[in-house]
């Protein structure tokens, strides 16, 4: 058994009493610790607290909902991020993506899905113990720091990332030229294979693009029917 020190802190937010109980004991077997928020006070208070290594945190909430609550936390912090949404609530699901949420996960979920989402969440945006990275990509003036994990423009100017954002813009950086399907990403950035109908890649595709000014869509092609690639050569500093 981990002591608290050891444990990844995972922030659940969500107005549902019965879910955060559930979740809180469930998550607790598998030797996470557990904080409970019901509204947006609650979980700053947490928040700034205890640094959540990830937050799960609802869409549909009185006072600040999930989406706006996500929009702050990007603001201050690159903390993973998975959203709950409705089963229907496509629209929300894309929002959520688009203002740097990592992932998503319907309210229909299992609590074995939800670990497997968390468990993977975790190990692509947080470098394994002991593990260590002693170079910086360059690619069209832009520099990619794989120590503190952020995007430096050619202007000197640093771009916060989020997790998905950070793990779709490695993959690209290693495979520099290559074709990637969207399975590819998905897996990279999710851990699963992108769903036939699922908007959600070609929404961090999008993200990714306004990052890097690509507006012409000359640096991230879209090859059709096929994936996305980085048209760039790419050297180790």
């Amino acid at each position: 058994m981990k002591n608290l020190r050891e444990m990844k802190t995972i922030l659940v937010v969500d107005d549902n009493q019965e879910l955060r109980d559930a979740l809180t004991e469930y998550l607790g077997r598998s030797e996470f610790h557990v904080l409970t928020a019901s509204d947006g006070e609650e979980m700053w208070d947490h928040f700034h607290r205890a640094e959540p290594n990830l937050i799960i945190l609802d869409i549909m909430m009185p006072g600040d909902d999930g989406l706006t609550l996500c929009r702050q936390i990007r603001q201050r912090s690159n903390v993973p991020i998975i959203m709950l949404t409705a089963v229907t609530d496509e629209i929300d699901r894309i929002a959520g993506l688009e203002i740097g949420a990592d992932d998503y996960i319907t309210k229909t979920f299992s609590p074995r899905e939800l670990l497997a989402r968390i468990k993977a969440l975790l190990r692509r945006t947080q470098p394994a113990q002991g593990e260590t990275v002693a170079h910086q990509l360059q690619f069209s003036g832009w520099t990619c720091d794989l120590i503190k994990r952020r995007l430096i423009s050619p202007d000197g100017e640093v771009v916060p990332l989020s997790g998905a954002d950070f793990n779709l813009i490695s993959l690209m950086l290693e495979k520099p030229h290559q074709l990637l399907s969207r399975d590819d990403i998905a897996r990279c950035i999710w851990g699963r294979d992108a769903d036939p109908f699922e908007r959600g890649i070609d929404v961090q595709i999008s993200r990714l693009r306004k990052h890097l000014h690509d507006e012409e869509r000359s640096l991230i092609l879209t090859v059709r029917n096929k994936g996305y690639m980085l048209a760039s050569d790419v050297h180790t500093v």
